[in-house]
């Protein structure tokens, strides 16, 4: 004891050092190793997600020098950018309204009716994304191919209307979905959605209804906002979050400079003004809003919000959020439509930021979402029968909630 005493009296600075190491470590133990909180109803979706997915019966072990949200967030970009570069097969596709849009195709063999993941990027991302790449990789080793759906204006494309895409609509999507059936009869195909991305898919099931079940076989999106409306105060807060708020609107601007010559001139918006913004609300009251027909940021952040939708959605659905997400407080999670749904799960781990999820001393290679989202497809795509009952299922918990909210 003696001894002891004799170093902490002459190595304050090393006692200090130890004593802070160590206190570290057991706060990561005690409040960031935990195993993920899981929403959905006893139902034969979730016993297929029980069944298969195995990292849900796991704690996630976020990188050990890196729990911190804004940390998480901003250093797994850092990391995935160490990820090889994807060659695509392009794909452009001409929309009804004379607007193009993307879709980059990384196809695991020759086959018309191999498993198809539609992958739609977050916001101003697209194919070139590294958490894209890292996603598309993962899955494209599995044997199933990925076609990213870069958005009119992204990835390089040129904008050939005025109009460019919102959370809120997801007509570009319903006619990519459509496309991918015409020219691959027989494939069965699944969505994947990361943040914005996520918001568009979410939107096209809760507005598609029954036709989204004749296109996809299921759903699958990440680190989603369920609330904008609280998403976007959540980003307000002074400090590194309207930092990061700032760096969006950033670039925001980038995309509509980039395409000033369709977006400057007579238009609803003043393209100057939005030229101005500094933060995501300014830029989506000055421009989005504006082009979509909404009255102003909130309302479009309302039309967007998804929190309330989920019995409108019919087709098997799962979300991966992390509680600490950047774009929302944890309470923003639809914890209790998920656990009365009988085909929409809700997973949420305590630690990850937004579209972070990373694990191991250095997650070149891993990360949990990535695990999450590749056990899951693969084994969606290998119990196709599987999900016709729990499809039916799901079928029918839609027809009882609409009947039982007189909307039928």
């Amino acid at each position: 004891m003696m001894d002891w005493l004799i170093i902490c009296v002459d190595y304050p600075r090393t006692t200090l050092g130890l004593a802070a190491f160590v206190t570290y470590i057991v706060y990561y133990f005690a409040k960031a190793v935990k195993r993920p909180l899981f929403a959905c109803r006893n139902s034969a979706w979730r016993m297929f997600l029980e069944e298969n997915l195995t990292v849900l019966q796991e704690k996630y072990w976020p990188t050990v020098w890196c729990i911190e949200t804004h940390l998480q967030t901003f250093f797994a970009s850092v990391t995935r950018a160490f990820l090889p570069n994807r060659d695509y097969k392009r794909e452009v596709l001409r929309l009804k309204d004379g607007g193009e849009v993307a879709l980059d195709w990384l196809e695991a063999n020759e086959r018309k009716d191999n498993p198809v993941a539609v992958v739609l990027p977050g916001l101003t991302g697209a194919s070139d994304s590294v958490y894209v790449i890292g996603m598309v990789m993962s899955l494209h080793k599995m044997g199933i191919s990925c076609a990213v759906l870069n958005s009119r204006g992204t990835g390089g494309m040129e904008l050939k209307t005025t109009r460019t895409y919102c959370a809120a609509n997801s007509d570009d999507l319903e006619e990519a979905l459509d496309h991918v059936a015409n020219t691959r009869p027989g494939a069965p195909v699944i969505a994947v959605g990361i943040s914005l991305g996520g918001l568009i898919i979410g939107h096209y099931l809760t507005t598609r209804k029954e036709a989204a079940t004749k296109r996809l076989v299921a759903a699958a999106v990440q680190s989603v906002p369920w609330n904008l409306v609280e998403g976007i105060r959540h980003i307000e807060r002074p400090g590194l979050s309207l930092l990061f708020n700032q760096y969006l609107a950033y670039c925001l601007k980038g995309l509509v400079k980039i395409h000033r010559y369709q977006l400057e001139g007579d238009h609803p918006w003043d393209f100057e003004e939005v030229m101005k913004s500094k933060t995501v609300r300014q830029f989506d009251t000055r421009f989005t809003a504006k082009q979509f027909g909404f009255d102003d940021a909130e309302h479009y952040y309302k039309a967007s919000t998804l929190y309330h939708k989920l019995d409108h959605i019919k087709v098997p659905f799962i979300c991966l959020n992390s509680g600490d997400d950047l774009f929302q407080p944890l309470n923003a999670n639809p914890f209790g439509a998920a656990s009365r749904s009988s085909h929409v799960a809700l997973v949420v781990t305590v630690r990850g930021g937004h579209i972070g999820f990373m694990e191991g001393l250095w997650p070149a290679q891993s990360y949990y979402s990535e695990r999450l989202f590749t056990q899951l497809i693969v084994s969606i795509f290998s119990n196709l029968e599987t999900m016709k009952d729990i499809q039916k299922e799901a079928d029918d918990y839609a027809k009882a909630t609409e009947v039982a909210c007189g909307t039928t």
